[in-house]
């Protein structure tokens, strides 16, 4: 019996196994240790490579994923070659006594993950038949919720499309989505789309936490861009908070509902894929407010406001600067 190997072998299935579960089953988790730092890297290399090029950016998200799964196979079918390396006559081949070899070992261990069924090889009588049994069972494991989590993920990186398309339908910039929410009086025309953001936002803000991959899914339009888009309403709701008298504010608990939907969105992004930039955003057009007809505070109270504003706002520009993206001004 070789100990190092089979010592060896174990350390890499329990962690591979923990990674796995970690970061398909654990809601609240995030990403597992071994994956976060490959998300990580991987998004660097991507980043390094081809700049701020929009196309080739959007393959991170993929590369991430692939990187990750491929990783999880890698530690499992090499956990268990290890493991069966542990003891010299630990598996028989099917007919003939040739010695078994490094490539026969592995290949034992692949057909056993991958549920191929009887191969040219099998185990021997006792702890080994066990031990195939739990490596086909490693195997199904992954390969079912390895599926699920493809497809929770895929749907996430849609829902993410969709929100980002619904705010720039509205408004290219914060001050244009305020001027298409003012009615002449006030901003209740606004209420149903607060609702409907603070929702899709709370949604998604779950989703990343469950699967931080979605850090990674950059889209090739700037109409797609959640980063972008979630600036833009944050804006938005800082404009009328702050610069607009309260009698013309729309619902006063939707406002703050989606600016808290927008906090807690800000804090679940993982930091190594961002951090709050260096440099202040540009403060929006208020002229252009003035003179779309929308009543103004005095200028003193919404530039203070603003001061005070100047964290959450560095905050939201350096996720689009990790997106590789421009603050949305006019």
């Amino acid at each position: 019996m070789d100990m190092v190997y089979l010592i060896a072998g174990i350390v890499l299935i329990v962690l591979c196994i923990i990674d796995f579960t970690w970061t398909t089953l654990w809601i609240d988790g995030g990403a597992g240790p071994v994956t976060d730092r490959l998300s990580s890297m991987v998004w660097r290399m991507v980043k390094a490579i081809v700049g701020d090029h929009s196309k080739a950016l959007s393959l991170a998200g993929p590369f991430v994923l692939s990187a990750t799964l491929a990783m999880w196979i890698f530690m499992l079918w090499c956990g268990w070659t290890l493991i069966f390396a542990g003891l010299a006559d630990s598996i028989s081949p099917s007919s003939g006594t040739d010695p078994i070899s490094w490539f026969d070992r592995i290949y034992f261990a692949g057909y056993l993950i991958f549920t191929l069924g009887n191969g040219d090889f099998s185990p021997k009588e006792g702890i080994w038949q066990i031990a195939s049994v739990l490596a086909t069972g490693t195997g199904m494991l992954f390969i079912t919720l390895g599926v699920t989590y493809l497809i929770s993920i895929l749907s996430a990186v849609t829902m993410k499309r969709s929100f980002a398309s619904s705010v720039h339908g509205v408004g290219e910039t914060a001050e244009e989505l305020v001027e298409s929410a003012w009615n002449g009086d006030d901003f209740h025309d606004f209420d149903l789309l607060l609702d409907t953001y603070s929702e899709q936002l709370g949604s998604l803000t779950t989703q990343h936490i469950a699967y931080p991959v979605l850090h990674y899914y950059h889209a090739v339009s700037k109409n797609s861009a959640m980063p972008t888009a979630v600036a833009i309403l944050d804006e938005t709701l800082s404009l009328i908070k702050f610069s607009v008298p309260a009698e013309h504010h729309p619902n006063r608990l939707l406002l703050k509902n989606a600016r808290s939907s927008v906090q807690q969105y800000l804090e679940t992004l993982n930091k190594s894929f961002y951090r709050p930039s260096e440099h202040n955003p540009s403060l929006p057009d208020f002229e252009f407010l003035r003179q779309s007809g929308i009543p103004l505070m005095p200028e003193k109270a919404y530039l203070q406001a603003y001061e005070e504003l100047e964290q959450r706002r560095r905050k939201l520009l350096g996720v689009i600067e990790a997106d590789e993206r421009a603050w949305p001004t006019r």
